[in-house]
This record gives structure tokens, sequence and C-alpha cells, in this order.
């Protein structure tokens, strides 16, 4: 059975915790085994969600879905104008 993708607000718990074990002294690579993940998964969480509260997780994924729904829009307009073009060019 595969292991399921933690979701992001279970990184953003989990990055906490490495920041609280590393804060009470124990070393960096423990912490990160602790919570188990492997230390390359631990930075490129970090990378994307250091210091990321649950607020700002919110909106960020409030305009990850603005931004989806956007491309979607501007996708269909640049399609019906190509269909328009072409349909243009056949009447002339």
């Amino acid at each position: 059975m595969a292991n399921k993708r933690p979701k992001p607000e279970e990184i953003v718990t989990k990055l906490r915790q490495v920041e609280v074990l590393t804060g009470q002294g124990m070393p960096r690579l423990d912490a990160i085994k602790q919570i188990g993940v492997t230390e390359q998964t631990y930075y490129r969480w970090k990378k994307k969600y250091g210091g990321m509260g649950a607020d700002q997780l919110k909106e960020l994924k409030r305009l990850q879905k603005e931004n989806e729904r956007l491309r979607k829009a501007v996708s269909d307009l640049t399609l019906d104008k190509l269909i328009l073009a072409e349909a243009a060019k056949g009447n002339f």
C-alpha cells in the first residue's frame, strides 16, 4: 500500500515540530527522522512552506485556486479567438 501524501496543514505542523525539537537541543537530522520524512523532503517542504502560518496557507490555497480558474478562462478565450480568426479567413 502506497503512503498517502500529507496535506499542507500537516506539512506545516511537521515543520513546526522540527523547529521545536531543534530548539530543545536535538540535532536537526534526528528531528527530521522523528517526524518520519527524509532530509530531502524536509528541505523541499521548508523551501515551499517554511515560516508559513495557517492563515497564510489558506490564502495560498485560495490564490492557487483563483489562478487555475483564470488560466482556464484565458485558455478558453484564446481558443475562441483562434476559431473566429480561422472562420474569418474562410469568408474573404
